[in-house]
């Protein structure tokens, strides 16, 4: 692997990313084994399957009723609907019940399915992926879906000069030998592949947007999902109707859904508590028990890929000083932020990826809670007898507050004084990306069932993400998640992201603090409705019982 790096020298780079927030903004067979299965060199696979195998949190029992409007009150509003670009997770989870890839996640979080595809096969020498297509489908408009229109959306989002084109760097060119088949030529062997294939990024547009700018056509998109745009009242609400050309049977079984923008915690639960909403998108954790009680809601904990983390400003004095990171991550007690901040339905991080991703580590370290270790490891740094620094918060979310005041209480024994700096959303996250801050929260699910998208994003400098903003650079680090890149021997993978996540914790470029699931308030009749580790949802399997909307 020593030499690997001279022969792709540049694998994967990303414009400017925005990081996300939650709810201010924002996968992968089971260790490797069952992706490789899927991409491994001369293989195949198909399916027929019509539907997903996702099964619902509230009772689902009984035959699924067709009609109704269901109503998501949600903490913010949408931000973009052009796939290619947006990173928000609100927006993402509108567009993928718009627009559809060629696989898709599985119910677990950890594999893909083929979706608009039915199958596809390896070249021998694990470069050309050939794909074919699933008959019949056709978009929203009622215009079959053909192997051009495949071709041209990987193709925009392959040159997206400022969103998800990173994802694609592996993928040489794209061709559209017949009606219903495409042929992805790689440039070396990529072991994401199919994971990056089923990001909503690669979703499936019309060849040349349908005759339409791309401007223009994102304003109202077309895609072959199970639903279609109606309207978007902007800071208000978002509305999408069944799309009656669905190439699944009998699906979606809602006329309509909508989006609102409630941002006040307490405003959507009486929402759905009293049927004006049926789910309520992010309650406050401070209601998780009262809610559980509540017999005319259930609320549901989805497992996730969602971890909090306090990134350090290496660009600035004295975070360049993994002693003074160290004795920072050391102080921090993430039982209590667990406890404090998402009332016990979390655990303590201790490495950039959560448990719910293909490769995590669970004996990577992450410099667990021991203030003689932070007291320590500040003894032996630049700032012996402490210093004083800013942490910065956005306005409005009052989890990044509490968790604010009590890392402020903890630094304080070391001699640490933090200054807690509140900012507009859009500030904080538009002074993170450009580096104008000294300690700042961020937050990470994952779009892909593979952990390349993170290991990527957050560990190597040239991303375009310049390491999750922290300006982190370890050598042995980066090698370690490229050599995985383009490896897939599943052991061989383990082994480099082992050693990305153990230096990485040991180097403390970001202190990880806590793992937490996802958490919904659904209305007792909303039925089917499931949500995978990555956060997304397919609303084509929800129904509505008596007293729908």
């Amino acid at each position: 692997m020593s030499s690997l790096f001279a022969t792709y020298p540049s694998l994967r780079s990303s414009p400017e990313l925005l990081v996300r927030h939650r709810p201010i903004l924002t996968t992968a067979l089971t260790a490797g084994a069952a992706l490789l299965a899927l991409a491994g060199c001369g293989s195949s696979a198909s399916s027929s399957a019509g539907g997903t195998t996702s099964s619902s949190s509230s009772a689902s029992a009984g035959t699924p009723v067709t009609g109704g409007n269901l109503t998501f009150a949600n903490p913010q509003d949408a931000q973009s609907l052009d796939e290619s670009t947006v990173f928000d997770n609100n927006s993402i989870w509108i567009i993928e019940q718009i627009t559809q890839p060629l696989f898709t996640v599985t119910a677990n979080g950890k594999g893909v399915t083929p979706w608009l595809a039915t199958g596809y096969s390896v070249s021998k020498n694990g470069l050309a992926y050939t794909i074919t297509l699933r008959k019949g489908v056709k978009f929203s408009n009622g215009t079959p879906m053909t192997s051009k229109d495949v071709q041209f959306s990987l193709e925009q989002t392959m040159a997206a000069s400022q969103g998800w084109g990173y994802i694609d760097t592996a993928i040489k060119s794209v061709e559209a030998p017949s009606t219903d088949t495409v042929v992805v030529n790689l440039k070396y062997k990529w072991a994401p592949i199919l994971a990056d294939l089923a990001l909503f990024a690669n979703g499936v547009v019309p060849d040349n947007y349908g005759g339409k700018t791309a401007a223009a056509f994102y304003n109202a998109p077309v895609g072959t999902g199970p639903f279609k745009f109606d309207y978007w009242h902007k800071g208000s609400a978002l509305k999408l109707v069944k799309n009656t050309n669905y190439w699944q049977p009998g699906k979606p079984y809602l006329d309509s859904v909508t989006w609102t923008d409630v941002p006040n915690d307490n405003t959507r639960q009486l929402q759905v508590t009293s049927g004006q909403a049926q789910i309520d998108q992010f309650p406050a954790w401070s209601t998780v028990a009262q809610l559980k009680a509540n017999p005319s809601v259930a609320l549901s904990l989805f497992p996730s890929t969602e971890t909090t983390y306090l990134a350090f400003n290496e660009h600035v004095k004295p975070f360049q000083d993994v002693n003074v990171r160290q004795a920072i991550s050391y102080a921090i007690d993430r039982q209590a932020l667990v406890k404090a901040v998402v009332f016990g339905n979390g655990q303590p991080a201790n490495s950039l990826f959560p448990p719910q991703v293909p490769f995590y580590d669970a004996n990577s370290g992450g410099l667990q809670y021991n203030v003689a270790s932070a007291k320590a490891a500040l003894a032996k740094s630049s700032e012996p007898n402490g210093f004083s620094t800013t942490l910065t918060v956005p306005s409005g979310n009052s989890d990044y507050a509490t968790i604010a005041t009590i890392v402020q209480s903890e630094l304080k024994p070391l001699g640490i004084t933090v200054n807690i700096q509140t900012l507009d959303p859009n500030t904080a996250n538009g002074n993170f990306q450009s580096g104008k801050y000294d300690m700042e929260f961020s937050l990470w699910t994952m779009d892909i069932p593979d952990p390349d998208e993170l290991a990527t994003f957050g560990l190597v400098p040239t991303s375009g993400s310049k390491s999750f903003f922290t300006f982190y650079n370890n050598p042995a680090v980066v090698k370690a998640v490229q050599a995985a890149e383009v490896t897939t021997d599943s052991a061989a993978r383990q082994a480099d992201y082992n050693t990305a996540q153990t230096q990485a914790a040991k180097d403390a470029f970001m202190a990880f603090l806590y793992y937490s699931p996802y958490a919904y308030v659904e209305g007792s009749n909303v039925h089917g409705f499931n949500v995978t580790p990555l956060g997304n949802y397919h609303m084509e399997d929800v129904w509505l019982s008596s007293g729908s909307s």
